[in-house]
């Protein structure tokens, strides 16, 4: 029967190609995926909250991909591996490696010289790394467990609420965060930033 997906506004569709690396062949609805990879999204949640990080160790390729890795790697086999096709949002499939490059080095200059406050380097750097969609899925999730691990972690201040809601699944609180994100996208951070703790 295979995967049977439908889309809310803001999710990234799943090629063909992509669906055929399903690591468990008895998932057929979004309902089902989603239980599986929340599973494991747990279990990379423990890892991120469960230790101590360095900024040097963090802002790189290869702990972005082991965060998604960890975060869909028991349900997906693309887990922590660069999308090989283009989507409806992201830089072009061959530009990711560098513009993450960017990313990364602009995060430890921002750390560095204190440009924004914890709170803003955080979502700054989750906006970009979505915008970025570095994989073929779970981007919105994988940015902001990384906001968390940076100002959890980093910053020894409290995890962001996400207008504590379920983000996942379509709602007011999903609204409101893609309104947020295409209004950074337009250059204005703020709302963004006040939903993450709202």
């Amino acid at each position: 029967m295979g995967l049977n997906l439908e889309y809310i506004d803001g999710q990234t569709p799943i090629d063909e190609e992509e669906k055929e690396e399903l690591l468990i062949p008895t998932i057929t609805t979004r309902a089902e995926l989603d239980e599986f990879e929340q599973q494991n999204i747990e279990e990379a949640m423990q890892f991120v909250f469960g230790r101590s990080f360095k900024k040097e160790n963090v802002f790189t390729e290869e702990f972005v991909k082991k965060l998604h890795e960890r975060m869909y790697g028991s349900v997906w086999k693309w887990a922590g591996k660069f999308r090989k096709t283009n989507k409806n949002i992201g830089v072009d499939k061959w530009q990711i490696a560098l513009a993450l490059k960017r990313l990364l080095d602009d995060a430890l200059f921002w750390i560095d010289n204190d440009s924004f406050s914890h709170d803003e380097i955080a979502i700054r750097f989750k906006h970009r790394l979505v915008s970025i969609h570095c994989f073929p899925n779970g981007n919105g999730r994988h940015s902001r467990l990384f906001a968390d691990l940076i100002v959890e972690k980093l910053y020894n201040e409290p995890a962001f609420t996400w207008g504590s809601a379920d983000l996942v699944h379509a709602g007011n609180a999903r609204e409101r965060y893609i309104m947020a994100i295409k209004q950074a996208d337009s250059g204005n951070i703020i709302p963004l930033l006040e939903f993450a703790r709202s």
